[in-house]
């Protein structure tokens, strides 16, 4: 049976500390809590790690989270050789929050990609130092510098950044909030989660689970380190951390 964990970072992304009680180990040895912090990989971004404290302050170390039957059964995968905590136990938790706040300025950075480079995304994925996302372009003339120089214009404009919930029906009225090529937003919970950049959404909405930062300002400076061919109509954009190096 699926357990469902209330997922605190979907309404708070910079919750770094909170507390919960153990409702489940898996036949893994993964630990599955009431409510949680830890974003659990999904979309392109990876999930969470950190450490869960024990009541006698021994820790228990976190290597990754992930789903289980469902989105809503949130796994947290201890390290080898950790202490199991027993069902009912209550835990603080921490994430490892350096880790998580450059997954969300980078998570940002890929939703301002896709305002710069309007077409269909066929794939993405978050890393700390190094994302992707790939597009089916029909025109390929783009050069790195032009993307660089647009992403930087919208960081320093410094437009925020916020969720807000539509239903089902508000999201098959307006199909080009969908973005993905391939994947379609989970439907039929009658709640979709939307991330919004600008006042009244004015830069761009589309349907994400995923964490981010409170403003475009707060993703810093990043550029196009490399753009590169995957097929006729398919391009790579790499988004990197940082002015871009010079020639």
């Amino acid at each position: 049976m699926a357990h469902r964990t209330e997922a605190l970072f979907r309404d708070d992304a910079y919750l770094k500390a909170s507390e919960a009680a153990v409702v489940a180990i898996n036949e893994r040895g993964g630990i599955i809590l009431d409510r949680t912090i830890f974003y659990a990989t999904s979309g392109g971004q990876p999930g969470d790690t950190g450490r869960l404290e024990r009541a006698d302050g021994s820790p228990v170390a976190i290597a990754a989270t992930i789903t289980g039957e469902t989105k809503d059964e949130i796994i947290h995968v201890p390290a080898p050789g950790q202490a199991a905590p027993t069902i009912g136990e209550r835990l603080k938790l921490a994430i490892d929050w350096e880790r998580r706040h450059l997954l969300m300025r980078m998570h940002a950075a890929c939703h301002l990609l896709t305002v710069v480079c309007p077409f269909p995304i066929t794939g993405a994925a978050v890393s700390e130092d190094d994302s992707r996302v790939d597009f089916d372009i029909p025109d390929a003339n783009f050069t790195k510098e032009d993307v660089t120089a647009r992403l930087m214009d919208l960081v320093r404009a410094d437009h925020p950044i916020f969720t807000r919930l539509i239903t089902d029906a508000e999201l098959a009225a307006n199909p080009g909030l969908v973005k993905s090529k391939n994947v379609r937003p989970p439907v039929g919970t009658g709640r979709i989660r939307i991330v919004c950049i600008g006042e009244n959404a004015s830069i761009d909405s589309q349907p994400c689970g995923g964490t981010h930062v409170k403003s475009t300002g707060e993703v810093g400076e990043i550029h196009i380190g490399k753009i590169e061919k995957k097929g006729r109509e398919n391009r790579r954009f790499r988004i990197r951390f940082g002015p871009m190096p010079a020639i």
